[in-house]
């Protein structure tokens, strides 16, 4: 009986120990940085030419422009020639304020 009561003492022992050590990490995981910080600076500050831009860079680059509007985006420029200004981009189909406005930070012109 002695015998059986320290076997079971010392699993209970190695178990307790053995959960204590896997339950809890020794390394603190690091906080997730919010997305803006992972952003680079060159990626924050990348403007587009409205006049040289592919439809790619386009779809890419700009919030709210797929592949259907960028391609409307080039048309235009082929059509009326190059952009003199980014609220003419208004012109193009498909492009509404709200879309310039979330974008104007991100257009050039040259």
């Amino acid at each position: 009986m002695q015998n059986t009561y320290l076997t079971s003492l010392i699993f209970a022992f190695l178990t307790t120990l053995s959960a204590a050590t896997t339950a809890a990490p020794s390394i603190k995981p690091e906080p997730p940085t919010p997305i803006t910080t992972q952003m680079t600076q060159s990626e924050q500050s990348t403007k587009v030419n409205l006049n040289a831009a592919d439809a790619e860079t386009l779809r890419r680059d700009l919030f709210g422009i797929g592949a259907a509007k960028a391609s409307a985006i080039i048309a235009y420029r082929e059509s009326n020639g190059p952009f003199m200004a980014v609220d003419e981009l208004l012109e193009v189909k498909g492009i509404g304020k709200a879309l310039l406005e979330k974008n104007r930070g991100r257009l050039e012109i040259k």
